[in-house]
């Protein structure tokens, strides 16, 4: 790599890499799962930097490869293994509902099958049309529209059930 595409390339990372990392992070609901993410997706952007550079499809190919990363990852076993002995957390209903939300819908993310949390992702946080989602994903227009419905399906029904455990919760205390 020359000069000119080292500057190239670190400009790039220091424009995208906040976006990058949100977006894998709502892929994969953990942060440091998400910054090996966009690390691993940014190694393989550099190795193809002078092709991507001549087609100035940059943006559409690290999305793609941050897809395809994430739902290949999610197939390996040591993707699922977790520590012993994680403690169970209760929370109450304050003036934090904003964040209690966004921990409900990251949960309610990782439950989500990897294409299915990658549509939903796509289409509704990065704002992507439902053909440029195909192109990231590699699949029909029609596969995005189903994976997204079927997510968002399970999401809304997720969000009603969260819903309800809380206003138990609440009633319980009271």
């Amino acid at each position: 790599m020359h000069d000119r595409e080292d500057e190239e390339v670190t400009a790039f990372v220091r424009a995208r890499y906040g976006s990058l990392l949100r977006t894998a992070f709502l892929l994969c609901g953990d942060r440091g799962k998400a910054e090996d993410l966009v690390q691993t997706t940014l190694a393989k952007t550099v190795v193809a930097w002078s092709r991507l550079q001549r087609s100035e499809g940059v943006d559409h190919y690290v999305r793609r490869v941050l897809v395809n990363t994430f739902v290949s990852w999610r197939r390996r076993r040591s993707w699922w293994e977790q520590p012993l002995g994680r403690l169970v957390e209760t929370q109450a209903r304050d003036e934090y509902v904003g964040v209690e939300q966004r921990d409900l819908l990251r949960r309610a993310l990782d439950g989500l099958p990897a294409r299915q949390r990658a549509a939903v992702v796509l289409r509704f946080y990065e704002d992507l049309s439902e053909q440029d989602a195909a192109l990231v994903m590699g699949c029909s227009v029609g596969t995005v529209k189903s994976l997204s419905s079927r997510g968002l399906r399970t999401l809304r029904q997720q969000w009603v059930e969260a819903d309800a455990v809380a206003d138990q919760e609440v009633r319980y205390a009271t």
